[in-house]
């Protein structure tokens, strides 16, 4: 008769985590001692990382494997002013036209400037149902992350992996290991998605999930909406993780009905019968788990150089002998800054706001902004820069009537690209200023040489860009409900 220890581990070993289920249905063969050989579902290019990756297939005399498989938008490079005009940038006019010429040698799907469905990689995949649960997604592109919240396996390659899914719909990884991350309970008054996600990153640091692939598991994230869980999951990059994952419910499942690319039909059907299945198994294992109360979580902030640098607004910025390690780092980044151990973030003047990118692009976000600055007018010393992440985003703005909100209030919207979040067009943060963004990093530099970030949510950003200073969101919420 076998010891029931050896009965009880067999059975916790035969259960699953969410990420076990999707990791494991798609391996094609396992490398001893090596990594896994990953069969790609989706694989999603824009105009930076690909050039090189089809000149390496050309060189090779190599076709696309699967051209269905793969899709194409223009985000990086593109203006948000002017896309009808010829890019005037020469760099950038070269790498788009290389998209373009590559997607139509390989009969790739091709989204570019004009295209009705162009906009950032990450906002259109969900938009038209490119991204589904139970997929395995790859993009050259960090934030791949994004498309984690439909409980797909989803995350950033390098450019010779681009190559190496374009030929071959593979990819060689090593499997993750595997983190929960609980929070339970209600999000206070004026807390957003974006919140949550800097308030995790700031309690694990920009490494505390490095090695990791990130279940998010608990009331909150049961609660957000999908714009919410897509932003959570874009920013697990920033703090080391290799994604991040949701599983899929009856949200899920509404969200990406009848959308272009989902299944119709029976095939819905057949669709729902696996996608009903992946959720973790009870008794299954993670290597590491973590919990957090919701309650805890307030409008949050950065006042340094990296993402984990965040801090409930209300709160001072943390003095050197209060910190576990990395005080060089911490006092590099106050210098660039130009901020103190122990300042209030609180009515720091600020120059620029910015709303968009794949984090904080979506129609949910500029709902956000404009209900804030409804029957307000924008700061003189504030530049606002708001950059919804797709043409379907643009057109809801539009017909939602939030471009008359804000136009009321002395905004104006631009169209549709990934924009101030990296600086790799035209709009660029001027050097020493400082920019209120909902994007997702505030390296040295990332928004233009000299820049300055403060990462906030679409709440935060729309209060500083009514008072031209940081403050926090809830102040003037009271005031609507007074």
């Amino acid at each position: 008769m076998l010891d029931l220890t050896v009965i009880e581990f067999n059975i916790l070993r035969m259960q699953k985590t969410l990420f076990d289920k999707v990791w494991d249905s798609h391996v094609v063969q396992k490398i001893k001692n090596g990594p896994d050989v990953l069969f790609i579902d989706r694989h999603m290019i824009h105009e930076v990382t690909s050039p090189v990756a089809f000149l390496g297939l050309k060189q090779r005399g190599i076709k696309v494997m699967y051209p269905n498989k793969t899709f194409a938008t223009a985000d990086h490079n593109t203006p948000t002013l002017n896309q009808h005009l010829p890019i005037e940038d020469p760099l950038s006019a070269k790498q788009l036209r290389a998209l373009e010429d590559n997607s139509k040698e390989h009969g790739i799907s091709y989204w570019g400037l004009g295209h009705e469905k162009n906009g950032i990689v990450h906002v259109v995949g969900p938009e038209y149902g490119i991204t589904q649960p139970g997929a395995t997604i790859v993009c050259g592109d960090s934030h791949t992350s994004t498309h984690g919240a439909f409980g797909a396996i989803a995350f950033g390659i390098g450019t010779s992996e681009v190559e190496m899914v374009l030929a071959t719909q593979c990819i060689m990884q090593p499997k993750a290991k595997k983190m929960r991350i609980n929070i339970n309970g209600s999000l206070g008054f004026g807390v957003t998605p974006k919140d949550v996600a800097l308030f995790i990153i700031s309690k694990l640091t920009t490494s505390g999930a490095t090695g990791y692939f990130v279940e998010y598991a608990g009331d909150v994230f049961t609660n957000m909406s999908m714009e919410g869980r897509m932003t959570v999951c874009n920013l697990s990059i920033e703090m080391g993780a290799r994604g991040g994952m949701i599983a899929p419910d009856d949200k899920t499942f509404e969200y990406i009905k009848d959308k272009e690319f989902t299944p119709k039909g029976a095939s819905w059907d057949k669709a729902m019968a696996y996608w009903e299945t992946l959720k973790t198994d009870e008794g299954a294992v993670f290597d590491k788990e973590l919990t957090f109360n919701g309650a805890e979580i307030e409008p949050m902030i950065t006042y340094g150089t990296n993402p984990g640098m965040g801090m409930s607004i209300s709160k001072s910025i943390p003095t050197a002998e209060t910190l576990d390690g990395g005080i060089a780092t911490y006092k590099k980044s106050l210098k660039y800054m130009d901020f103190e151990e122990g300042d209030s973030m609180l009515g720091k003047e600020i120059d620029f706001v910015f709303v968009g990118s794949c984090t904080n692009g979506r129609i949910e976000d500029f709902r956000a902004f404009a209900q804030l600055v409804k029957g307000r007018k924008k700061a003189a010393n504030v530049t606002a820069w708001l950059v919804p992440g797709s043409h379907q985003v643009e057109n809801a703005i539009k017909e939602e009537g939030i471009l008359t909100i804000l136009h009321d209030a002395g905004f104006e919207l631009r169209e549709p690209g990934c924009s101030a979040c990296l600086a790799m067009n035209e709009d660029k943060i001027p050097p020493g200023k400082y920019a209120v963004s909902t994007s997702n990093r505030n390296f040295e530099g990332r928004q233009g040489p000299g820049s300055r970030t403060i990462l906030a949510s679409p709440l935060v950003a729309a209060a500083a860009a009514i008072t031209g200073k940081v403050t926090d969101p809830r102040e003037l919420m009271a005031l609507e409900t007074a």
